[in-house]
C-alpha cells in the first residue's frame, strides 16, 4: 500500500488537551500537521506503536528565560526533555534586545543578577549579531533548535535603549521617552514578538545589587509599552508584580494591571507565588479576589494569574550558587576552592563552628539570602525528589527529633556526597505545608500554569521540569484530591495556548501542529537534580533527567525517543499577530 502519511501513532490513549475523556485511537501526521485522529487505515512511513501509552499534545511553558540558551545551544533542555515543545522567553522584562554595543555589559549584568546566569557564560555564548529587536528575531530564525520558541519584548532593554543611562538608573521617563518606548514596542511586535514583559519586584536585581531598570516604572510607562503592542498588531502583557514587598496593598498591583489591560485592550498575565506569613497569605488571596471579580465583571480584557504546580524555591548546596552560609565571611573565603578542597575545609569542626556562629554579610542578590534560616521549609532532596513532602520531613522537624540544631543538621547533610547533596528551600508557593491551595488556581478557568524559568537560575533551581512532576504527582501519585490525566494535560497544553493566543497547537485534532508526546504514564518519574558542565566557557548548570517519555515530536519530527534526544532540530520561532501584517516572515507564524 502507498504510504499516505509521514507518521502514524497507533493505538494510544489519546488525551487530546481539551479536558475531554481520553479515547483509544490513532494519530496521523503529514508535513508536520495532524491530518487524522481516530481509526486511521492508511500507512505511515514511520509507524509508532502507542499501545498502553498516553498520547498528548506537546506541553507549553509560558515563562522561561532561554533568551541566551536559544542563541548558543540547539537544545532547550531541561524543558525539551520533559515533554515541552513550545517555550516563551523574554519574561520579567529582561533580555538581550534591543541593545547598543555600549549597553551589552549592563544587560549581561542584569541577566546575571536576576536570572543567575554566569557572566562568563554569556560572554562566551552571546554572539551579539544584533542590535535592534528585529535583528534579534532574525538571529533566532537563523539557528536550529529542538523545540519552538516565542519571545516577549522585554521592558528593561527597551527602557535603556530609549533613555540610555537615565533608563538604567530608573530616572522618570519624559513624554518623548515614552513615545520612543512605544515605538520600540510597536517595532518588536511587527517583528514577531508576542507581547511585552516587565518586572516590578524589588527581588529582581542586577549583579551589582541595583534594581532592574523596569523596577517601579509608573503605570503610564507600562501603558505606553502596551499601546505599542496593540498598535503593532496585538499580543499579551506579562507582569511580575511588586506583590507587597514595598508594603503596598494588593489593590496597588491589581490597579496597575487593570489599568494596563483597559488602556491597551490587551490581556495581562502575571506571576503569583503565595507566601507563608499571615500577611503574604492574605495578600495573594485578596489579589485573587480582586482579579476574579474583575474578570467576572467583563469590564475589560482578562487578567490571567500564572502559577507554578510545585513549591517555588531554591536548591541549597556547597556545590551550587547558594547555601545558608554563602554570605558568611569564613565561607566566602573558601568559596573559590574546588569542591573537594572546600569540603575538606568545611568538614573541620572548628570551621563548622565558626561558620554557624558568624553574622553573614549583606547579600548582593536577595534570592541567595533566602536559603538562610528557612529550615521549617527546607527538605533534603533524595533520589526520588518529593516536591510535596510528608509532614515531619523538614530540616527543622528532623533536627528537633534528633535533638540538634537545624543549622547543624543542614550543614552536615550538605557535606554528604562529597559536598554535592542538595536541600530544597520551599519559601514560596507552599503556604500551609501542602499544595492544596493550588486548587484555587486549577479551578479558575482564567488561571494558567507556568513559571518553569528554564534557561535561568542555572545554579539555584530546575523548575522547568514541572511537567513531569504534574504527570507523576498531580495525575498519579498524590494522596487526597488530585487531577485526572485529562485535567493535567489540559493545564499544560490548550490552556496556556489559549492565553498566549497560539491557536495552532495545544490540542490533538486535524489541522493542528504535530507537537506530540507519547508517554508511559505508569513509568513517568524524574531523577534528583544534578550538575552538568555544558554551558559556554565550561559553565555549570542544574539538569534533571526524566523517565517515561517514549517519544516527543515537534513539527512532526521525533526529537526525543526513550528519554534521549535524537539530534533532530525542527524547532521554529513562533511569531505573533503583528508579523502577519508585514511581509511574510521566514519563521513560522501562529495560525
Amino acid at each position: 500500500m502507498t504510504q499516505q502519511f509521514d507518521t502514524v501513532i497507533r493505538g494510544g490513549l489519546i488525551v487530546d488537551g481539551t479536558g475531554a475523556e481520553p479515547t483509544i485511537g490513532d494519530v496521523a501526521i503529514r508535513d508536520g500537521v495532524i491530518v487524522a485522529v481516530g481509526k486511521v487505515d492508511g500507512e505511515g512511513a514511520q509507524e509508532i506503536d502507542a499501545t498502553g501509552l498516553a498520547v498528548t499534545p506537546g506541553f507549553i511553558d509560558l515563562h522561561t528565560h532561554y533568551d541566551g540558551q536559544a542563541i548558543w545551544s540547539q537544545r532547550l533542555n531541561p524543558s525539551s526533555g520533559h515533554g515541552v515543545t513550545t517555550v516563551v522567553m523574554g519574561n520579567c522584562g529582561v533580555g538581550f534586545a534591543p541593545c547598543r554595543p555600549s549597553d551589552r555589559d549592563l544587560l549581561v549584568m542584569t541577566m546575571e543578577g536576576v536570572e543567575d546566569i554566569p557572566g562568563v557564560v554569556m560572554a562566551e555564548g552571546l554572539t551579539w549579531d544584533w542590535e535592534t529587536f528585529p535583528e534579534f528575531m532574525a538571529a533566532l530564525d537563523a539557528r536550529k533548535r529542538d523545540i519552538d520558541v516565542a519571545v516577549f519584548a522585554p521592558h528593561s532593554p527597551i527602557r535603556v535603549y530609549a533613555m540610555g543611562d537615565r533608563g538604567a538608573n530608573r530616572e522618570p521617563a519624559s513624554a518623548e521617552d515614552l513615545e520612543k518606548m512605544r515605538d520600540l514596542s510597536r517595532e518588536a511586535i511587527a517583528a514577531g514578538a508576542i507581547g511585552v514583559a516587565t518586572s516590578r519586584t524589588l527581588i529582581d536585581r542586577r549583579a551589582d545589587g541595583e534594581p532592574v531598570p523596569s523596577f517601579d516604572a509608573p503605570t503610564e510607562e507600562l501603558v505606553a509599552l502596551a499601546q505599542g503592542v496593540r498598535e503593532g498588531g496585538g499580543g499579551l502583557v506579562q507582569v511580575l508584580p511588586e506583590f507587597g514587598m514595598n508594603g503596598n496593598p494588593p489593590e496597588a498591583d491589581f490597579e496597575i494591571m487593570r489599568s494596563v489591560a483597559q488602556a491597551s485592550g490587551l490581556p495581562v498575565t502575571f506571576s503569583i507565588v503565595p507566601g507563608r506569613s499571615d500577611k503574604a497569605k492574605s495578600f495573594w488571596q485578596e489579589l485573587m479576589d480582586l482579579v476574579e471579580n474583575y474578570n467576572a465583571s467583563g469590564e475589560g480584557p482578562k487578567l490571567h494569574p500564572q502559577f507554578a504546580p510545585r513549591p517555588v524555591g531554591m536548591l541549597a548546596s556547597f556545590d551550587l550558587t547558594s547555601n545558608p552560609w554563602a554570605d558568611c565571611p569564613t565561607y566566602k573565603a573558601l568559596a573559590h576552592l574546588p569542591i573537594e578542597e572546600r569540603v575538606k575545609e568545611l568538614s573541620k569542626p572548628e570551621v563548622k563552628e565558626k561558620i554557624l556562629t558568624e553574622t553573614p554579610d549583606e547579600a548582593v542578590i536577595p534570592l541567595t539570602a533566602l536559603t538562610r534560616n528557612n529550615y521549617h521549609v527546607m527538605f533534603e532532596v533524595t533520589s526520588n525528589p518529593k516536591y510535596e513532602p510528608e509532614p515531619g520531613q523538614s530540616i527543622k522537624d528532623r533536627a528537633e527529633a534528633m535533638g540538634v540544631s537545624p543549622e547543624s543538621l543542614a550543614y552536615d547533610l550538605l557535606l554528604q556526597d562529597n559536598g554535592r547533596n542538595y536541600l530544597l528551600v520551599a519559601f514560596g508557593n507552599y503556604p500551609e505545608d501542602t499544595l492544596d491551595h493550588l486548587f484555587r488556581f486549577y479551578d479558575n478557568p482564567d488561571a494558567v500554569m507556568g513559571l518553569g524559568d528554564g534557561g535561568a537560575h542555572y545554579g539555584l533551581i530546575v523548575d522547568s521540569t514541572y511537567p513531569t512532576f504534574v504527570l507523576q504527582h498531580w495525575a498519579r501519585d498524590r494522596q487526597g484530591r488530585r487531577l485526572t490525566l485529562a485535567q493535567a494535560v489540559q493545564a499544560m497544553t490548550s490552556q496556556p495556548a489559549a492565553v498566549i493566543g497560539f491557536d495552532d497547537r495545544g490540542v490533538i485534532a486535524p489541522g493542528k501542529k504535530a507537537d506530540i508526546n507519547v508517554i508511559d504514564h505508569k513509568a513517568i518519574r524524574m531523577d534528583a537534580p544534578r550538575v552538568v558542565s555544558d554551558l559556554p566557557g565550561g559553565g555549570r548548570r542544574l539538569d534533571q533527567q526524566a523517565h517515561g517519555y517514549r517519544y516527543t515530536l515537534v513539527n512532526g519530527e521525533v526529537i526525543l525517543k526513550d528519554d534521549q534526544p535524537t539530534g533532530i532540530f525542527p524547532g521554529k520561532v513562533v511569531k505573533g499577530a503583528g508579523a502577519k501584517q508585514g511581509e511574510a516572515a521566514p519563521a513560522e507564524s501562529m495560525a
